[in-house]
């Protein structure tokens, strides 16, 4: 495992499940701008026959609710604040009017738990919110973030050797001249490792030289989890590849029936695998 930022954590792999140790959210709230009610308070109520609630007081945003709710009063509240005790309901203020002595008509009658979010609704302690292996998305980072992780617990990534050969390869920057290319697979192979959620070492373009190419397989060997080796897999005088991957290890199969790509190997080299 590795600690990594929060906002950093995207795409990542969960290391270890992660459990709630607190209640989301932590708070009775509302969910509408309007007034906390028990909603006893409000049945059978109308545009026509409005209840008449007293005004207990406001919540602000950011503040605790005060004390419990009396019967036949209501409570201002704004989207997200606390609801205080003994409310089980909140009314939106479109159904509401205030008659400026001290108390306020609710048009429409609430159910209990209408408009409203209850402490815990998405998260109680010692709930698992995410597993391990998953691969974190983007309201994965939201949900951490509401559990106070700053920091995640992710899987290290692996580490992925690229290895190019060809007397004809030239760097992607160069201007071939007769008889050479680009090295066009470095880079693809990195991208690719890199969607797949690995490091990608890039060891150079090397020439066709077996003793070079199993000095820089070794070294990539020591560094990496993977080596891709590009090129060097026919059999050519100056194929090495499949050589240098059996002095290692195991060659487990070299050629494959497609085209592109017949001579693919797969081989075994000092217990990491090696793709040719």
């Amino acid at each position: 495992p590795e600690e990594v930022p929060l906002g950093q954590a995207r795409g990542r792999i969960l290391f270890a499940p992660v459990e709630a140790s607190e209640y989301v959210p932590g708070f009775d709230r509302s969910t509408v701008d309007g007034y906390a009610v028990r909603s006893a308070d409000t049945f059978g109520c109308s545009d026509a026959i409005p209840a008449i609630l007293a005004l207990q007081g406001e919540v602000l945003m950011g503040q605790g609710a005060g004390g419990a709710l009396a019967p036949g009063a209501c409570v201002a509240v704004p989207t997200g604040g606390a609801i205080p005790p003994g409310a089980d309901a909140a009314v939106m203020i479109e159904y509401t009017e205030d008659y400026g002595d001290g108390t306020i008509g609710i048009a429409k009658s609430a159910a209990p738990g209408a408009d409203l979010i209850f402490k815990g609704d998405d998260v109680r302690p010692g709930q698992t919110v995410l597993p391990a292996g998953r691969r974190l998305a983007v309201p994965d980072i939201g949900a951490l973030a509401a559990l106070g992780a700053s920091q995640v617990s992710v899987c290290r990534r692996p580490v992925v050797g690229i290895l190019s050969t060809g007397d004809e390869l030239v760097p992607v920057e160069a201007v071939p001249e007769a008889g050479q290319v680009r090295d066009v697979n470095a880079p693809l192979l990195q991208a690719l490792a890199a969607e797949a959620g690995a490091e990608a070492v890039h060891f150079g373009i090397l020439q066709d030289d077996e003793a070079l190419l199993g000095r820089t397989l070794d070294e990539a060997l020591g560094r990496c989890d993977l080596v891709l080796l590009s090129g060097g897999s026919s059999v050519g005088m100056k194929d090495a590849a499949c050589r240098v991957i059996g002095s290692r290890g195991e060659v487990l199969f070299h050629g494959i029936a497609m085209k592109p790509g017949k001579p693919t190997i797969l081989g075994s080299a000092r217990g990491k695998p090696v793709l040719g």
